[in-house]
């Protein structure tokens, strides 16, 4: 016999519903979280966290200050030619790999007494007499509560039919993301994003002086090139000089890329048939930005009290659903929008040159950009 009630029920393991799952263990709930890989696994990611998170993280038990990781605090930008814009990033970040910080919170989600179920898919989620029932590929379980943490998109999202699934991409809006994890002469304190046509690519350090080189473009690049990534690499990417050195000289560990596609920035909602949505499944932010991985730990941070509060029965539900939506738009939905509108102007040649021209000419222009993405220690 299984157990098959908890408190929370949590699906996908990823920053947002680890972190989660590991505050609502420690006050005493029963939470059982699912995730559809094997831990410990590879996620395509830029690999940057803003210093933000930092305090949050080591509040969770990830032993950050000995992992010597590297801090990031320079940014370079390049054009599509290659013209490059430096500025320093005040307070910056950090470079860790999702395959070591997610086994991390993997770990301390187990220890702490959180029940996992990897290599679980789940089927579907139904609300019924006031609680969530939960169906996978090898059992049905209930929740009083269920926290949708699953990313970007997910075949739940088509049977929940969620509004932003059926809001059909224009060809330039359809985007691919492809990641390596790579070798090759590189300053930890640095991190780079250098524009292409239709795309840019980030690169920096993680740990153990390995590079994450991540990349995102459209469809229509990659159908143009027969579908074949490293055609689109010598077709697109290797047009930029730095990019082309960097795919030129470096080693790179993986034997094949990290690849994920069907990537919407669109507007999605905070609460989907009473459940919780958390990290990605909440709302997307431009990669560019840098801010994804902060704002799935900070959401995971905001709604523990209300879920809290919830199960306490200090808030029903309809009001705890409400109070979330509204604090999670009050705290993210501006660094969406701004995310929004740097994505218009970046893989433009034309539009990225003129932007980054004039970003050159007013360095206070482009800390207060970076400040528009980014939110304080939480």
């Amino acid at each position: 016999m299984i157990k098959t009630d908890f408190d929370l029920a949590i699906i996908g393991g990823g920053l947002a519903g680890l972190s989660t799952a590991i505050q609502m263990n420690k006050l005493g709930y029963e939470v059982i979280l699912f995730e559809k890989e094997t831990f410990p696994f590879h996620k395509v990611c830029g690999e940057y966290i803003a210093m933000e998170s930092w305090d949050f993280l080591q509040g969770l038990g990830v032993p950050l200050e000995n992992m010597q990781l590297p801090k990031i605090t320079r940014l370079h930008i390049s054009d599509c030619r290659g013209k490059l814009l430096a500025h320093k990033l005040n307070p910056g970040g950090f470079g860790i790999s999702r395959y070591s910080l997610d086994n991390e919170l993997h770990q301390l989600a187990k220890q702490s007494g959180v029940v996992v179920y990897d290599n679980t898919k789940v089927l579907a989620i139904d609300f019924y007499q006031g609680k969530s029932v939960i169906k996978t590929n090898s059992a049905t379980f209930n929740a009083k509560v269920a926290c949708g943490s699953w990313g970007k998109r997910a075949n739940i999202d088509i049977k929940l039919r969620r509004e932003f699934i059926h809001q059909p991409p224009k060809k330039n809006q359809h985007f691919i993301a492809v990641k390596y994890h790579v070798k090759t002469d590189f300053p930890d304190d640095l991190i780079e994003l250098h524009n292409f046509e239709n795309g840019y690519c980030g690169i920096s350090t993680v740990e153990n002086n390995m590079q994450c080189l991540c990349y995102l473009t459209t469809a229509y690049n990659l159908q143009q090139c027969n579908n074949d990534i490293k055609k689109l690499e010598k077709t697109y990417l290797a047009k930029n000089p730095h990019l082309n050195q960097y795919f030129q000289f470096s080693k790179f560990i993986f034997n094949e890329p990290l690849v994920i596609s069907q990537i919407s920035f669109a507007s999605k909602e905070a609460i989907n048939d009473h459940i919780f949505m958390v990290g990605d499944a909440a709302g997307m932010i431009a990669p560019l930005c840098g801010n994804g991985m902060s704002m799935a730990l900070h959401g995971s941070k905001l709604v523990v009290p209300i879920l809290d509060n919830l199960l306490k029965g200090n808030l029903n539900r309809l009001d705890a659903e409400r109070q979330y939506a509204s604090i999670w738009k009050a705290q993210f939905n501006s660094r969406l929008r701004t995310g929004r509108w740097f994505q218009q102007l970046f893989g433009r040649p034309l539009v990225t040159n003129t932007a980054l021209r004039a970003l050159n000419s007013f360095p206070s222009l482009t800390s207060s950009l970076i400040g528009l993405t980014h939110g304080k220690p939480f």
